[in-house]
């Protein structure tokens, strides 16, 4: 076949394909469809479970069949995401009404994996058959070829309630994304009887049934008037709470129980919460924590806070809103599928789709049964003519050569080449005309029919279905009759299903935790040549003097409401609050020192660290690799972020030395090459941070400064030089920018 090159341009190309993708994403991936409140591989994996049978009332089957047989016939993609959909559609503390029943490991709410799908089984809830799947063989939805058109799967499933409010939904698609916290059945149930009763209800109206959110982990919402116009506009904020009970403990100590926690706070983040509030103790913002245990359970959450007895209970857990996640928020974009695009609906909106589905749904429904009933009406009829003239009926059948000739006599009148006993009995069996469905029931019927109880029954049955199909013509020809039968049907679920509500929505006024002052104290920051940093006690330090000085490259005293300030060879400065360095025994190990600030990839700090605070009252001399230098302003360092540039450097350039300058009077550079030179510190100029600086020495070749050396009088200066000692006082001195004397050991 002869090769056809199609030129286009690049750009238009991958634009068409973007959003071919992304529709993709959208529509048949990431959001939920506004009439069943199901994601795609949330209705697969569903209807699957329906055609293999695995009903409320029958065995468990092992999730992996589950999860294979969907993937294999209706969802091509990872079975990972099948079986994820399966696991949270099991888990009561994530949906508010769940679909499947889950047996084995299915996770728990605080963030345990469930177990691999192997080991796993499922089955069917008893409401997802009969609200979300029961009239299927009624034609109620549409259905369409599946990838590869070897099944037929729904379009959608006939769900009997409003299941987007109920089980609420979250997914993430290409450029949008949705939120839709979970409701109380009761109370969903309850608006939707009041849309039907007035679609011009408000949602004012609504929210008189739907308080609000109702979350599997119960909890607190406190922003009860801001939630109208969450649902008039579908997007907003939902700040919700914990549940916090207070209760005696040992020895007069008071306890802090969470009972209850925000939804957000489901998995993982129950863990955060732990450690959030052991950091809060150890970082000093409060000392009045004794225990933390979380005695949690099947039966529920229990995370128990042992306070001590003089502890301001009230201003603590105000701190526990502040501080962690027990006051969380819950964001709302109520986005759903609406008419085959993406679409931010209202309650009110959400409400509407959902019964104008149910009416869509039940018209079909009902259409199919009063066909059926029809059906029934005319074979019904045709067997009790029939049992009227059962003899000449037997006569035919006798007198006929083959079926095809019984049945035309039966439809038709046709009597030719049938025997009869009399010329009457001809007459009347030309006179018959039974309808073709009526004359195959004739000549299918057993003749135990004929008995007379049988026939009485029959007629009653005729009589149930005369019935039936006024019934179901009432339904289909007035809307209020349709109506009642979706409100009783609502009803039905909700007695069935229907649970209180585990929410409290409330306005509660803002927490206000008043931070008790830290007393301001002397500490010595201490941190070894491995970066491990803490803080002790003055005193503490003063008894072990001698072995703090020998074992750590960083010894100073500073307050322990300032900061330390880090200077590292790549010209950066890092700056961590002394109340976030572990404060403790001498002993204590410390932690790493890039653990509780921005340092990251640099070498080891080759200067000094030193306090924020005395920092303000000196002057800073720095000295690069390649000799360049300058003093500057200890001030222009008293930033409030954590990290700025200390210093300008040229091209493969670093910082090797930061000091104060503090009564030293010369400075000596030492060279890689064995060069030193000495000068006084006065000849080096000040300038600002972002200074370059001005060259200290002249370097030949490939030299650099390796070493530099401060010299105060009145004090020795004994340096180990090339397995030497070497007194820095007798070097010549001589003036900056000079190439130095070449030391010869």
């Amino acid at each position: 076949m002869e090769e056809k090159i199609i030129k286009t341009e690049y750009s238009e190309v991958m634009q068409k394909s973007y959003i071919d993708y992304a529709m993709s994403v959208i529509i048949a991936r990431a959001l939920p469809d506004a009439r069943d409140g199901l994601k795609p591989v949330q209705r697969r994996v569903l209807y699957d479970m329906h055609e293999l049978g695995i009903k409320y009332d029958k065995p468990y089957r092992k999730s992996a069949r589950i999860v294979g047989d969907t993937m294999g016939k209706y969802h091509p993609h990872g079975d990972s995401s099948i079986y994820d959909a399966l696991v949270v559609m099991s888990q009561e503390f994530k949906k508010g009404l769940p679909l499947v029943d889950g047996h084995g490991n299915f996770g728990n709410i605080e963030g345990d994996g469930a177990a691999a799908m192997r080991y796993t089984e499922a089955r069917l809830q008893r409401i997802t058959q009969e609200a979300f799947l029961a009239d299927l063989d009624k034609d109620v939805v549409d259905f369409i070829p599946n990838f590869d058109e070897t099944e037929k799967e729904p379009t959608v499933l006939p769900v009997k309630f409003p299941n987007l409010l109920v089980n609420g939904s979250e997914g993430i698609a290409v450029g949008m994304a949705t939120s839709i916290p979970p409701h109380n059945l009761g109370e969903v149930v309850d608006a939707v009887k009041a849309y039907m009763l007035d679609e011009s209800i408000t949602t004012e109206g609504l929210m008189k049934y739907i308080k609000g959110p109702d979350f599997p982990t119960g909890g607190i919402v406190t922003n009860k008037d801001e939630l109208r116009e969450i649902y008039e506009t579908g997007t907003g904020k939902i700040k919700v709470r914990g549940k916090v009970d207070i209760e005696k403990g040992k020895a007069g100590k008071t306890n802090v129980v969470i009972s209850e926690i925000p939804y957000p706070m489901i998995g993982a983040n129950i863990s955060k919460f732990l450690m959030d509030v052991a950091a809060l103790s150890e970082s000093k913002k409060t000392q009045d924590i004794v225990d933390i245990s979380n005695q949690s359970s099947k039966e529920g959450i229990r995370i128990v806070i042992e306070l001590k007895k003089d502890a301001d209970v009230e201003n603590f857990v105000n701190m526990l809103y502040k501080k962690t996640r027990l006051e969380d928020t819950f964001g709302v974009n109520m986005l759903a599928i609406a008419d085959g695009r993406p679409e931010i609906m209202s309650l009110k909106q959400i409400i509407k789709h959902s019964v104008d589905f149910q009416f869509q749904v039940t018209t079909r429904k009902y259409t199919t049964l009063l066909a059926r009933e029809r059906e029934k009406k005319e074979i019904q009829e045709g067997l009790i003519k029939a049992c009227n003239v059962i003899d000449l009926v037997i006569e035919i059948l006798r007198g006929s050569k083959d079926r095809a000739m019984a049945k035309a006599c039966l439809v038709e009148g046709k009597v030719e080449g049938i025997k009869f006993r009399s010329k009457e009995s001809k007459i009347m069996a030309a006179q018959l005309r039974f309808t073709e469905k009526q004359a195959n029931a004739i000549l299918e019927m057993r003749l135990y029919k004929l008995i007379g109880l049988e026939l009485e029954a029959l007629i009653n049955e005729h009589e149930e279905t005369m019935a039936n199909i006024y019934r179901y013509e009432d339904i289909l020809e007035r809307r209020d009759s349709m109506a009642q039968v979706i409100i009783n049907e609502l009803e039905q679920i909700r007695q069935n299903y229907g649970t209180p509500r585990k929410t409290v929505i409330e306005n509660v006024a803002e927490a206000v935790y008043v931070e008790k002052k830290v007393e301001e104290m002397e500490v010595v920051f201490l941190m070894d040549r491995f970066g491990y940093a803490r803080c002790i006690d003055l005193a503490a330090y003063e008894r072990n003097k001698e072995a703090a000085d020998a074992e750590n490259k960083y010894v100073f005293p500073c307050k322990n409401t300032g900061k330390v300030c880090l200077f590292t060879n790549t010209g950066q400065l890092h700056t961590v609050k002394v109340m976030d360095i572990p404060y403790g025994k001498f002993r204590d190990k410390g932690v790493p020192i890039d653990n509780i600030s921005n340092f990251n990839g640099e070498k080891e700090i080759v200067i000094e660290a030193a306090s924020q605070t005395s920092l303000n009252l000196y002057r800073l001399i720095f000295v690069t690799k390649l000799a360049m230098m300058k003093v500057v302003d200890g001030g222009e360092f008293d930033v409030a972020k954590r990290t700025v540039a200390a210093t300008k450097l040229m091209d493969n350039d670093e910082v090797v030395s930061v000091i104060a300058l503090n009564e030293q009077k010369q400075i000596v550079l030492q060279s890689r090459e064995g060069y030193f030179l000495k000068f006084g510190v006065e000849e080096i100029p000040e300038k600002k941070k972002n200074a370059v600086g001005v060259r200290g020495m002249k370097l030949t070749g490939t030299d650099y400064i390796e070493n530099v050396y401060y010299l105060r009088s009145g004090m020795e200066n004994m340096i180990e030089y090339k397995e030497k000692t070497l007194d820095l006082h007798k070097l010549k001195a001589a003036k900056r920018d000079g190439k130095g004397t070449k030391v010869r050991v």
